[in-house]
């Protein structure tokens, strides 16, 4: 039977191929959970279940429609609500990886969207209630997809990335796993030629 990582790439592959900004956005997401993952002093089996559910976070996207995945302006309210729905069709395409952990790496990606004082999607979640590889991912999910171009805006930079994050600690994010993500923000800021994890770093 195909180990978890492998699983993975097959998946992986399959989104690239319905849309590729996707497929390179979770690659770099991975890449900053597996920092955050060793910061955050994570055991090998919860880096192991955060590395292929930080790859698939959003595979559930393959199954939104393209007017509303590909479209080049912003959500209606009607269009946002089909596409909340990746997180809860990303769980399903998980669960179905015919692997002993391929519930729990289901949990994950249902709830990479939960905010820590429950304002999040799609259960409501709080505080410790959302998966700690959940919690993770979402910090380095926010901060790609501020700092990346999108067709329906423009990436911002680094410095007011962060600004915004640190104005939603406590209430989008975790106020402990965002101090470990600015230790690494700071760190990664200092390499040569750095302007933002989408402009020029790579795993």
């Amino acid at each position: 039977m195909p180990t978890l990582l492998q699983q993975r790439r097959s998946l992986g592959v399959v989104l690239c191929q319905r849309d590729a900004y996707t497929s390179m956005h979770c690659g770099r997401v991975e890449y900053l959970c597996r920092l955050l993952g060793l910061a955050c002093e994570l055991n090998s089996h919860e880096r192991s279940l955060l590395r292929v559910a930080s790859r698939l976070h959003d595979i559930g996207k393959i199954g939104i429609a393209d007017d509303v995945l590909f479209k080049k302006s912003q959500l209606d309210d009607a269009e946002w609500e089909i596409m909340k729905r990746h997180s809860e069709l990303g769980q399903t395409i998980c669960e179905a990886i015919p692997h002993a952990n391929a519930s729990q790496l289901g949990t994950i990606v249902r709830h990479h969207h939960e905010a820590f004082d429950g304002s999040g999607y799609p259960d409501g979640l709080s505080g410790t209630e959302i998966p700690v590889c959940s919690r993770i991912i979402s910090l380095a999910d926010s901060y790609d997809a501020m700092t990346t171009d999108r067709p329906y805006q423009k990436a911002i930079p680094h410095e007011k990335a962060m600004a915004i994050m640190r104005s939603e600690k406590g209430s989008k994010s975790d106020p402990r796993l965002f101090g470990y993500f600015v230790k690494i923000m700071a760190a990664l800021a200092e390499r040569p030629g750095f302007s933002s994890i989408g402009g020029g770093l790579s795993s």
